[in-house]
């Protein structure tokens, strides 16, 4: 097999994995500090999508004031399903959390296609031709893409690991009473915690809608290899979590040049099979919290 193809495909799996990495880190958040996983953040990625689209036709096409105005209206999107339901049922069951997650991602797909019907739209982007180096190929809007991605990332381990805010998230990930207890207003580190989760989620649904079309199923056909790459990269860790979604959309990109793109999840769930094989608590070896 050619080197180059093999090097495109590595390309095209990093990027998928950076951009798919946002809204894994926000699950793997929401595990670590809440304790339940969130099945409503594929549906919160759609509505990012959506709120871009409906955002750039009101603007006239702005790219950048579109992202932004998309992304803080999934933060204000889950800010409110927080408010109006998970903060009631902070003292119930993980299930009942969980189903409850699930119920919210049917009733926000329910309502874009409500609004904007079942079919395809599409972000308009700037069309540029691929930078190419001796076949191999990289598209600027990949790239912009990708340097987006890094900079939520970057602001994100930030925030977590310098700043006083991702101290007390750390704090109440680690022992929720002991840090009340400290002085720490839980609540309103859940409420950061939520408005992060929401603008994560809407800003990966974005860049996945400049890459691809956008559709009201966009987000929850996602979410299963969303959930896999935060297994393989460990449940409750934000490093893993960025890992395990890069190799897990390095593997699917690659498997493509194997067996063709209709069978590339089962390849990239082997990947994961395969590492949970020899670390069960995957990657980062962190299966509770938030370090």
């Amino acid at each position: 097999m050619s080197s180059v193809l093999l090097i495109n495909a590595l390309i095209s799996g990093m990027v998928v994995g950076l951009l798919l990495a946002l809204p894994a880190l926000a699950i793997t958040l929401v595990f670590g500090i809440a304790r339940f996983p969130n099945a409503a953040a594929g549906d919160y990625m759609t509505f990012g999508a959506y709120a871009m689209v409906a955002a750039q036709a009101l603007s006239g096409g702005s790219l950048a004031a579109s992202a932004i105005f998309a992304t803080l209206a999934t933060g204000l999107l889950s800010l409110f399903f927080y408010f109006w339901v998970f903060r009631k049922l902070e003292e119930r069951s993980l299930v009942s959390r969980l189903i409850a997650s699930i119920g919210i991602a049917f009733a926000v797909r329910a309502s874009i296609t409500l609004f904007a019907g079942h079919g395809q739209y599409t972000i308009q982007a700037p069309l540029q031709r691929a930078w190419n180096f001796d076949g191999i190929r990289i598209l600027p809007l990949d790239a912009y893409i990708v340097l987006a991605a890094l900079g939520a990332l970057a602001f994100m381990f930030a925030l977590l690991y310098l700043s006083p805010v991702g101290r007390r998230m750390r704090a109440v990930s680690d022992n929720p009473q002991l840090a009340a207890a400290g002085g720490i207003d839980v609540r309103r580190v859940m409420a950061i915690l939520w408005g992060i989760v929401g603008v994560f989620s809407g800003l990966g649904g974005v860049l996945l809608g400049i890459k691809a079309t956008v559709l009201p199923e966009l987000g929850w056909e996602l979410l299963l290899p969303m959930f896999a790459a935060v297994i393989l990269g460990g449940v409750g860790s934000p490093v893993g979590a960025l890992l395990g979604m890069v190799i897990f959309g390095i593997a699917q990109e690659v498997a493509t040049l194997y067996v063709g793109s209709a069978y590339k999840i089962v390849i990239a769930f082997a990947v994961l099979l395969v590492v949970l094989l020899f670390r069960p608590q995957g990657i980062m070896g962190r299966i509770q919290a938030v370090r």
